[in-house]
């Protein structure tokens, strides 16, 4: 058994906030039907790059759904969701608010056919306030949500993470709704269903630490520092002798005394100076300079070995070429190995978290366009052949 077996999950949307947060559930269990558009389907389709006809990405975004293709825009197609959502547990949707009120698949419409359905809906703004209509992709979110301004070294423009990152925490937000909607429909027993709204730029403000209040009393803003941990010392990213950085993290008392001592520097272990990280991070510059004079002088798998050795938090950076032989990534299943076809295997990442009862699973990668259309609409709506041939010569699906 799996954590959400049972929970019944149907998610309309594209791309990568809700698609995200539909995948999630289905990786523990949660019978997720995307519902795609006949034609092209989910534009990450064809997203990054494309392998034997379909983005590589989609198979993993997609994996343990089933894609029905169902025309949202026509009154048989909003006819068809709303029977499905008389079965479900959760809606996920990402459209710009407003869409789904114009086809009739508003919170207000589907409530009147399943009162405990909880509807999870991600969008750029929000479904309230005055810029609720505007387009908003995950790199305004960032931008807006304050986390592009401190990305990057001070010298340069600010810069953008290398993944969706505003689009992945609004999913992740999402997940965390439902199940706290499912939790107070379920276990405490009200059988009242809810809107969960997720908007991008919130996701990512909410990871700004103590940036307010510091704004708010003592007028502190927080600017882009590099690589530098600002305020916290030492915590940086240094060069090793043979061009590779190390990270290390030397800010903790003890850890900072071990960290001296490890890279010959005992005097600064006991310099009054450095005994709390106040003192440490007015001299950030110094303790930086101080570290990367020891790194330079030492290869990079030596600086390692030297720093584990005294418990002192380091590592390498990693592309993925690193990752996927990494001994620890390997022995905590992170990379798997999954038949992508009769000839071929596909190495795709593990399942974050790791349950010790109901742990999530791979059962089949993201599927063809409207692969479980005929499954979806016989099993779930007992629709028969000729039913479901009708829709489909009418185009509904």
């Amino acid at each position: 058994m799996q954590s959400l077996d049972g929970v019944k999950v149907l998610e309309m949307g594209s791309l990568i906030a809700g698609p995200f947060a539909g995948r999630l559930m289905a990786e523990f269990g949660a019978d997720v039907i995307k519902v795609e558009p006949p034609g092209k389907g989910d534009p990450l389709r064809d997203w990054r790059h494309v392998y034997d006809g379909t983005s590589l990405w989609w198979r993993l975004q997609a994996r343990n759904k089933k894609s029905i293709t169902v025309n949202l825009k026509s009154k048989e197609g909003q006819e068809l969701v709303k029977e499905l959502v008389g079965q479900c547990d959760i809606v996920i949707e990402n459209f710009r608010p407003g869409t789904l009120e114009k086809w009739n698949l508003g919170y207000e419409d589907l409530k009147e056919i399943n009162p405990g359905i909880i509807m999870v809906r991600v969008s750029g703004y929000g479904q309230t306030g005055p810029y609720r209509n505007k387009p908003g992709f995950g790199s305004i979110g960032e931008s807006m949500g304050g986390l592009r301004h401190i990305t990057g070294h001070p010298d340069l423009p600010p810069t953008r993470v290398g993944v969706s990152l505003g689009d992945s925490l609004a999913a992740m937000y999402s997940v965390i709704g439902a199940m706290m909607a499912l939790y107070h429909r379920d276990v405490h027993g009200t059988g009242q269903g809810q809107v969960v709204d997720v908007a991008l730029y919130e996701a990512v403000f909410s990871l700004l630490e103590g940036s307010l209040p510091e704004f708010d009393k003592m007028g502190a803003v927080r600017e882009r520092t590099g690589s530098s941990l600002p305020g916290i010392a030492p915590s940086n990213t240094y060069q090793c002798k043979d061009g590779k950085y190390i990270v290390v993290g030397g800010n903790g008392d003890a850890i900072f005394k071990r960290l001296m001592e490890a890279i010959g520097h005992p005097e600064f272990a006991e310099d009054e100076r450095f005994q709390t990280n106040s003192g440490r991070a007015q001299h950030a510059d110094l303790l930086d300079e101080t570290i990367e004079s020891w790194t330079k002088t030492v290869h990079f798998d030596n600086a390692l070995q030297i720093l584990d050795e005294a418990n002192v938090p380091a590592g390498p950076i990693y592309s993925i070429e690193d990752i996927v032989k990494d001994p620890h990534y390997l022995s905590r299943e992170m990379i798997q190995n999954f038949k992508l076809n009769a000839e071929e295997e596909l190495k795709i990442p593990g399942i974050v978290p790791k349950m010790s009862e109901t742990p999530g699973d791979t059962k089949w990668l993201g599927p063809e366009l409207g692969q479980h259309t005929d499954e979806v609409m016989k099993d779930w709506l007992t629709y028969d052949d000729d039913k479901v041939q009708q829709l489909r010569e009418k185009g509904i699906i």
